[in-house]
């Protein structure tokens, strides 16, 4: 006995498992394939189509099918299918932003060592400095005074504080010259 699409919808909405099944026969492989050109994924083309059929089988009694049941069903399913693919660009978005995160986290805890590195080398260089070039050395970089307030507290000539500085300075070229690769890295990554 051959049943016309309005009987099935009908006979559908009053909950009749035989045209549901009829219309699941007639339609599932077809739209697979269907949700398959969007997707590309066979298993999530049956998940597709299995939704849009529990979808229609949930809401049979409010069915309201006004171009055909072809053309309803394969609306249904390429909607399913783009919603898919979008949710699945967002979930792509957010695991290239978190590894962008992870990625800069990674980059600032290497900062962070190389600088804690960088900074025991230079504490140990400036061990190696003579005490009048260290302590010169320390309040023109640390405490940022100027040679005259140097000369001042330390009761020397601005002369003095000028030799013993470019001392210190040689010295500490001399103890950090391998570290300077390092030195310039930290400051790109500080820079940037």
């Amino acid at each position: 006995m051959e049943i016309s699409v309005d009987q099935l919808i009908t006979t559908l909405k009053s909950g009749d498992i035989t045209a549901f099944e009829m219309l699941f026969r007639t339609y599932y492989q077809p739209l697979c394939n269907y949700a398959y050109t969007f997707v590309q994924d066979r298993d999530e083309a049956e998940e597709i189509v299995q939704s849009t059929f529990l979808n229609v089988w949930e809401k049979r009694d409010n069915l309201s099918i006004h171009t055909g049941v072809k053309p309803y069903l394969y609306a249904m399913v390429r909607n399913a299918s783009l919603n898919v693919l979008k949710h699945e660009k967002i979930k792509q978005q957010h695991v290239t932003m978190e590894m962008a995160v992870a990625e800069r986290s990674v980059e600032s805890v290497t900062r962070t060592v190389m600088a804690s590195e960088l900074e025991t080398k230079i504490y140990k260089a400036m061990d190696k400095l003579p005490e009048q070039c260290r302590l010169v050395f320390k309040l023109s970089r640390f405490e940022e005074l100027k040679y005259s307030e140097i000369a001042e507290q330390l009761n020397i000539s601005i002369k003095t504080v000028e030799n013993q500085m470019g001392k210190a300075l040689k010295i500490m070229r001399d103890q950090l010259k391998d570290y300077l690769p390092l030195l310039i890295v930290l400051m790109n990554g500080f820079l940037n």
